[in-house]
């Protein structure tokens, strides 16, 4: 491979600027501001729902626990059972089902979205199935009318995960405004960060006000329902009105500085999608679809990462990928979401077999021959075009030296 010039691309940039800080710092100086949860973690509740189109919204320190909390109160609501999650996602997604004792069933990723198959959801939901939880990956659209028909008509709850998703739509709706309830991720790299944090949201008013109270040891004071604490006070006058416990539930609370962040860049958060969509768009058009697979389901989409996978599974032209990439100075991660197939990591293996991966095919190609690159409205168009031309360029086979 030839000598490439460096294109100095790292996989994330900061998404804060320096009139968030601004906005920080503003709020620090007044007298005696108060730092835990308290009016802007409300105010940006409100401003995320209104975003979104939900009626409620939880804000809380990552969507780590977003996923814990919802997976809590699936249990608490609906019993123990089965939970049909993706092969592709975040960890937490699956540690949260397994951490609250319900069995996780994996479902193959459907090549052009990434997120489970449909055909392989409906097929897999039993009278044991309690919820299916899709993640939207890397900012594709992983639903369809027809999934959302079947689940409702089956009476299956449908958790969203957005946290990779932030604004992508399907028919016009955003992506978390669909099912029972939703989750979203703000950490570093994604499309709006609070440096960390979370939120859970839903229009169930019932399902709204159990998530308060998970939030924050379990405490019913914490629920916004005066009719929901007057049936606890009346049902345990043992216990005192402000410590009466419904759950053995967490403290997962952000704090005001987060929120104070938040609320400062979700003005220009669409505005910064448009510019990612451009970039993926751009990637994809220049792309050689002989070598490189282009058809993903943009339609909608919100990417915070370029996709790379490769059309087959091409030892020798992987190997290059990575190679020219790394001598570029493009830093990438292979697998996709979540470092590629869950089946394949150490605690999962216990769960559900040292040769399960072999039941999902998608999944696997794109943990050995897919990887993710930075994307971030900075991003300068020419770096994409030139990131094209060096992989187009790139042999897909073994160069045999010519004969002395």
């Amino acid at each position: 491979m030839q000598p490439v010039k460096s294109l100095n691309w790292p996989l994330m940039r900061n998404n804060i600027s320096r009139s968030d800080l601004d906005a920080l710092i503003g709020f620090l100086q007044q007298d005696d501001p108060i730092l835990t949860q308290s009016a802007n973690v409300k105010a940006f509740e409100q401003e995320w729902a209104d975003w979104l189109g939900v009626k409620h919204c939880v804000f809380m320190n990552s969507g780590a626990s977003a996923n814990l909390l919802t997976i809590t109160a699936l249990r608490e609501l609906c019993g123990l059972g089965e939970v049909l999650v993706p092969t592709l996602t975040w960890v937490s997604d699956i540690s949260a089902v397994l951490q609250n004792n319900m069995t996780p069933v994996f479902c193959d990723i459907d090549q052009r979205t990434l997120a489970m198959d449909e055909d392989e959801i409906l097929r897999k939901i039993t009278p044991r199935t309690k919820a299916v939880f899709l993640t939207h990956v890397l900012g594709y659209n992983g639903l369809s009318p027809r999934l959302l028909a079947e689940l409702e008509a089956r009476k299956i709850p449908l958790i969203e995960d957005v946290c990779e998703s932030h604004g992508a739509t399907m028919n016009g709706q955003k992506l978390g405004s669909f099912g029972w309830v939703s989750n979203f991720s703000f950490y570093y790299a994604h499309h709006l960060s609070t440096i960390e944090g979370g939120m859970v949201c839903t229009n169930d008013s019932h399902l709204y006000e159990v998530i308060r109270m998970l939030r924050s040891h379990g405490m019913v004071r914490e629920s916004t329902s005066p009719a929901l604490k007057q049936a606890y006070y009346e049902q345990y006058p043992d216990c005192n009105p402000d410590f009466i416990f419904a759950f053995p539930a967490y403290n997962v609370r952000s704090t005001e500085l987060n929120a104070v962040i938040g609320r400062a860049q979700l003005p220009r958060l669409d505005e910064n999608n448009l510019k990612r969509t451009e970039n993926l768009l751009t990637f994809l058009n220049n792309l050689d679809p002989t070598k490189y697979q282009t058809d993903f389901a943009t339609e909608g989409s919100s990417n915070y990462a370029l996709t790379l996978v490769l059309q087959e599974n091409n030892p020798i032209l992987a190997q290059n990928v990575v190679s020219a990439l790394k001598q570029a100075g493009v830093e990438c991660r292979r697998g996709l979401s979540g470092g590629g197939s869950m089946v394949r990591q150490p605690f999962l293996r216990k769960v559900v077999g040292e040769h399960a991966w072999k039941d999902f095919p998608n999944v696997d190609h794109v943990h050995f021959n897919g990887w993710y690159i930075g994307n971030y409205p900075s991003l300068e168009t020419s770096k994409i075009l030139d990131l094209c031309n060096l992989l187009n360029s790139l042999p897909a086979a073994a160069v045999r030296k010519a004969a002395a």
